[in-house]
C-alpha cells in the first residue's frame, strides 16, 4: 500500500512540475561536463555575433574593389586583399552570415519534411509506412552530395537552390531517425490511453508522440548544420552554389585556387572559417547527444 501511494504521488502533476527545474539543471551539468563545449560554444557565439553585426564588424564592403591587389595581411587589411583588391576579412565576415544562414535553412527543410514523413510512417504503419520508406530508400540509394549535385543540375546554380538541394538530400536521415523512435513511442501507455479515449490520430501524433521523439532530432539537426555547411561550401567550390562575387566561403576557396602559391591568405582564412564552424558545431552536437542520452546520466553527479 505504501509503495502504491508513493508511486501515485510521484506521478502527480504537481510533483512532476516541481522536478522540471531539477532536470533542466541536471541536463546543463551533463552538457557542460565536456570542457570542449565551452570552447565550441564560444567560437560559435563569436561567429553568430559577427554574422549578425557584419556591417559593423567588417571594415569594408565585401564587394568593394581597390587598387591594393594581393596585399598580405596587415593593420589596414587584417586578412589581406584578393586579386581584385577586396578586403578578405570583410568577405570572410559576410561569408559567415551567408554560410550559417543557408546551413540553418537547409537543415530546417530536412528536419521539418523528414520529421513529418518519419512520424506519419512510424505511427500509421502498414501501407503508408511501406510507401514512405521505399521512397526514402530511393533517396538513400544516392550519396548525399551526388543527390545534391543532381538536384542542382536540374534547378540551376543559386543560393536558394543550393539550400533546397542540400535540404532534400538530408531528408532520409531525419525520416528514418524519427520513424525508428516513433515505432517505440506509439506503444507507450499514455499514447494508448489517449487513443482509447477517442483522441484523433493527428492530435496524438503531433501533441503526444512528437514531443517524445524530439531529442534525437535535436542532436541530428545540430550536427546536420555542420554537414550542410560543408556540403554547401563544396557545391559552391565546384560552381554549383553561390556565384561570384558573393562572399561565400566555398566560392572564395574556388577563386583562391589560382593564387595559393602567390597569395596564400586568400584561401587560408575562408578555409579556417569553415573548419572552425564545423568543429564547433560538431562538438556541441556531440555534447547534446551525451547530455540527452539516459545512459550517460549516471556518469555525471547531479
Amino acid at each position: 500500500m505504501a509503495e502504491t501511494t508513493r508511486a501515485d504521488s510521484m506521478s502527480h502533476p504537481a510533483f512532476l512540475a516541481s522536478q522540471r527545474p531539477r532536470r533542466r539543471w541536471a541536463f546543463l551539468r551533463r552538457l557542460m561536463h565536456n570542457p570542449l563545449v565551452l570552447i565550441g560554444g564560444l567560437v560559435l557565439a563569436v561567429m553568430i555575433l559577427a554574422a549578425v553585426f557584419a556591417p559593423i564588424v567588417a571594415p569594408a564592403d565585401p564587394l568593394e574593389q581597390s587598387s591594393d591587389l594581393l596585399e598580405p595581411p596587415s593593420r589596414t587589411h587584417l586578412f589581406g586583399t584578393d586579386e581584385l583588391g577586396r578586403d578578405v576579412f570583410s568577405r570572410v565576415v559576410y561569408g559567415t552570415r551567408i554560410s550559417l544562414t543557408i546551413g540553418l535553412v537547409a537543415v530546417a527543410i530536412a528536419t521539418v519534411v523528414g520529421s513529418i514523413v518519419g512520424l506519419v510512417a512510424g505511427f500509421l504503419g502498414g501501407m503508408t509506412d511501406n510507401i514512405a520508406m521505399r521512397l526514402i530508400d530511393i533517396l538513400m540509394a544516392f550519396p548525399g552530395i551526388i543527390l545534391a549535385i543532381l538536384i542542382m543540375g536540374t534547378l540551376g546554380p543559386s543560393l536558394i537552390n543550393v539550400m533546397i538541394a542540400v535540404g532534400i538530400s538530408a531528408i532520409p536521415w531525419y525520416a528514418r531517425t524519427v520513424r525508428a523512435s516513433t515505432l517505440v513511442v506509439r506503444e507507450y501507455d499514455h499514447i494508448l490511453a489517449t487513443r482509447a479515449i477517442g483522441a484523433t490520430t493527428l492530435r496524438i501524433m503531433f501533441r503526444h508522440a512528437l514531443p517524445n521523439v524530439v531529442a534525437p532530432v535535436i542532436v541530428l539537426s545540430t550536427i546536420g548544420i555542420a554537414g550542410a555547411i560543408l556540403a554547401i561550401s563544396g557545391l559552391s567550390f565546384i560552381g554549383l552554389g553561390a556565384q561570384p562575387p558573393s562572399p561565400e566561403w566555398g566560392s572564395m576557396l574556388s577563386q583562391a585556387r589560382v593564387y595559393l602559391q602567390q597569395a596564400w591568405w586568400i584561401g587560408t582564412f575562408p578555409g579556417i572559417a569553415i573548419m572552425l564552424a564545423v568543429m564547433s558545431i560538431n562538438v556541441i552536437g556531440d555534447a547534446l547527444r551525451d547530455a540527452l542520452d539516459p545512459r550517460m546520466r549516471g556518469m555525471v553527479k547531479e
